[in-house]
């Protein structure tokens, strides 16, 4: 099968058209500025095209009006110049011509080349978007949803956005998904995306990834990621990355994942640009390099990205990378943690209690651990307690003391469990309670706490706040003896006799930490 070839100069058909645009016949002259435009049957030139163009354009002719507009609009032979679009848009316009109509509603919702003014945008959008033009039925529909230039109004929002869904326009098919629920709103979603339009590609992803109204399908998820990815969409590029880099539904692979966060973060997606910087500190799929770390780390930082900010303060704490600077290290700590950065806040609390690189304040240390106690990080809200804890602190008090050490034990915090533990033993701040003193010594002994497993072989032996049991006894002293408990030695030899002969030896209380 051959292709036909396009007119030659000196075809019929182009010296036909030739002449009659050279006689003033303006549809000629249109056809004629076409034919340079796109180098049909005679040489591409821009410059040529817009001198038939204005020739039609000049005696009338609204097509030839809105190609001059576009021209100029774009800078194709011309120096950009919006202005002089839209005046010939507005000719065109007002002879009914639908997509002058939308660029000049365009060229009005923006401000460009005009006074921005939305009323003027709505006016052209609806004469475009009445005569069934798709673009500008959807930016109707777009003014209609947030209220721009027009009362807000779901209802017409929905109806201008369903005209131009309706039409396979792929914006007003994700418009209309966004608006719609279930069934309705995943079709509309994959009308768009099978279109290509990459925002609609990235939220059909989204729902196969998470299981969000379709069966979870991580293949799919990635194929349409992918999609959206390919075209430059940075979110789809990053959480591709995400899939890759956890192994979430596909193998995991770390160049797949390094590949995607690199594309995302030169499009400066912050957190991409900081697990790059990772990857780089690290040596994780890459050479291990501190300078490449701050530069990806920078970008991020610069952008108020909290965790590149942290990381940062690290490198500057450290000098890898970076010159050492104590200075910048902290400055680079207060923004991730007035973002609420749970590590830099404890970071910038430890350096207020000690007086590392900052004067020593007890009344920021509590501030700062108090930020990140509230977000239940339990190493604040042991040392928080702590600094309750102390006479000479900012705010003595026993009581408060206590609660943040029981937030800190319920999340598993050895110290604070062995603490709480201690208080329920003496009764200090709390009513005494054995059975309680025993159940926190446990759990921060089944952690390796050594004080506590000896404790714990304590009360076994004493059946104080559980059952006396030497086996156990014998067990947690074993292990406590292990973990350079010197004093269990004892108390294992006591517990190996009350096993051989049942006898109930007497014990005094458990040991302080």
């Amino acid at each position: 099968m051959t292709r036909n070839a396009p007119p030659s100069p000196h075809s019929p058909d182009t010296l036909r058209i030739k002449a009659l645009a050279e006689q003033g016949v303006a549809q000629a002259q249109h056809s004629l500025g076409f034919m340079h435009f796109n180098g049909e049957g005679v040489p591409q030139s821009y410059e040529l095209a817009m001198a038939w163009y204005r020739q039609a354009a000049n005696a009338g002719l609204a097509h030839a009006q809105y190609n001059l507009g576009v021209m100029y609009q774009k800078g194709q032979g011309v120096d950009a110049d919006f202005a002089e679009a839209a005046q010939w848009y507005r000719l065109a316009a007002e002879q009914g011509y639908a997509a002058a109509q939308y660029n000049l509603g365009w060229l009005y919702a923006k401000g460009h080349g005009v006074a921005l003014d939305t009323e003027l945008a709505r006016h052209w959008f609806s004469k475009a978007a009445e005569q069934g033009d798709p673009g500008a039925q959807n930016n109707l529909g777009m003014m209609y949803d947030t209220g721009k230039g027009v009362p807000q109004d779901l209802a017409q929002a929905m109806h201008w956005y369903r005209k131009a869904a309706q039409q396979g326009y792929a914006r007003a098919q994700f418009n209309l998904a966004l608006r719609c629920d279930g069934d309705e709103a995943l079709a509309w979603l994959r009308a768009a995306a099978e279109q290509g339009y990459a925002p609609s590609q990235f939220n059909l992803a989204l729902r196969y990834d998470k299981g969000d109204g379709v069966a979870q399908d991580s293949a799919q998820a990635v194929h349409w990621y992918r999609a959206a990815a390919e075209q430059g969409h940075v979110s789809s590029q990053f959480n591709l990355g995400l899939i890759y880099d956890n192994g979430h539904g596909v193998p995991r692979d770390e160049a797949q994942a390094l590949q995607w966060y690199l594309r995302a973060a030169q499009q400066g997606h912050a957190a991409a640009q900081n697990n790059v910087g990772l990857r780089h500190e690290h040596g994780q799929g890459v050479p291990q390099d501190f300078t490449a770390a701050a530069h990806w780390y920078g970008k991020a930082a610069q952008q108020g990205f909290p965790s590149a900010q942290y990381h940062l303060g690290l490198l500057h704490d450290s000098g890898n990378g970076v010159a050492r600077d104590e200075v910048a290290a902290i400055g680079w700590y207060i923004k991730a943690a007035e973002q609420g950065h749970l590590r830099a806040q404890f970071e910038l609390a430890l350096r207020f209690e000690t007086g590392r690189g900052v004067a020593r304040d007890l009344h920021a240390a509590m501030g700062w651990y108090g930020r990140a106690a509230d977000q239940d990080y339990a190493p604040a809200q042991y040392n928080l307690g702590l600094l309750h804890d102390r006479d000479d602190g900012p705010a003595p008090n026993v009581a408060l003391a206590n609660g943040w050490y029981r937030k800190a034990a319920e999340l598993g915090h050895t110290l604070a469990q062995f603490t709480l533990a201690l208080r329920y033993d003496n009764g200090q701040g709390v009513a005494r309670d054995f059975g309680q003193a025993f159940a926190w010594y446990r759990k921060a002994a089944q952690q390796g706490h050594a004080r506590a497993q000896l404790n714990v072989g304590l009360m076994y032996l004493a059946g104080q706040g559980t059952a006396a049991d030497p086996a156990q006894a014998s067990h947690w002293f074993r292990l406590a003896q292990q973990n350079g408990e010197a004093a269990a030695a004892r108390y294992l030899r006591d517990a190996t006799a009350r096993m051989g002969d049942g006898r109930l030896l007497p014990l005094g209380a458990t040991l302080p930490g």
